[in-house]
């Protein structure tokens, strides 16, 4: 009688502690991240002056490189929404070429998040200024960041006429 009610008590608690267990993806603030984000400032846009020798008010600017633009400023990508929370991109623009990439957002939900983005941001900057483009690698681990790192960025280089 006195093992079956040690049995009970130990399995009572370890069901307990297993029910009680808390995910990575069950951070305090994962679900109020997406909501925060909002329709306002979602979209791509442009801040910068073109030297005049860009296609940006031509007609062609939709065909082939012709469209580039040579000038210089910041574009900043529209916010690409994935599973963990937001994403959006800021690129700065001198003669026609990426010199900065900057993460305005990342999913922040919570501390698996915020690791995730500190190895992978930094990545998937260098790799956006070595290919001058949205065609980058995905790095391990960090793939719906990835994915939407280079939503943002496509958006950012539309915005400000690149490619």
């Amino acid at each position: 009688m006195r093992r079956i009610t040690i049995w009970l008590l130990s399995t009572v608690a370890a069901l307990v502690l297993l029910f009680s267990y808390r995910t990575s993806t069950m951070g305090a603030g994962g679900g109020t991240s997406a909501i925060a984000s909002g329709p306002a400032g979602s979209g791509s846009s442009w801040t910068g002056t073109d030297d005049g020798s860009g296609s940006s008010s031509g007609g062609g600017t939709s065909s082939g490189g012709s469209g580039t633009s040579s000038g210089s400023g910041t574009a900043t990508g529209s916010v690409a929404q994935t599973r963990w929370g937001p994403v959006q991109v800021r690129i700065t623009v001198s003669n026609g070429k990426i010199t900065d990439v900057t993460a305005v957002r990342v999913p922040d939900g919570n501390h698996r998040d915020q690791e995730i983005n500190d190895y992978a941001v930094p990545i998937l900057r260098q790799e956006a200024l070595a290919a001058q483009d949205a065609r980058i690698d995905t790095v391990s681990g960090a793939t719906v960041t990835s994915d939407g790192y280079r939503e943002s960025l496509q958006s950012a280089i539309d915005a400000a006429h690149l490619k």
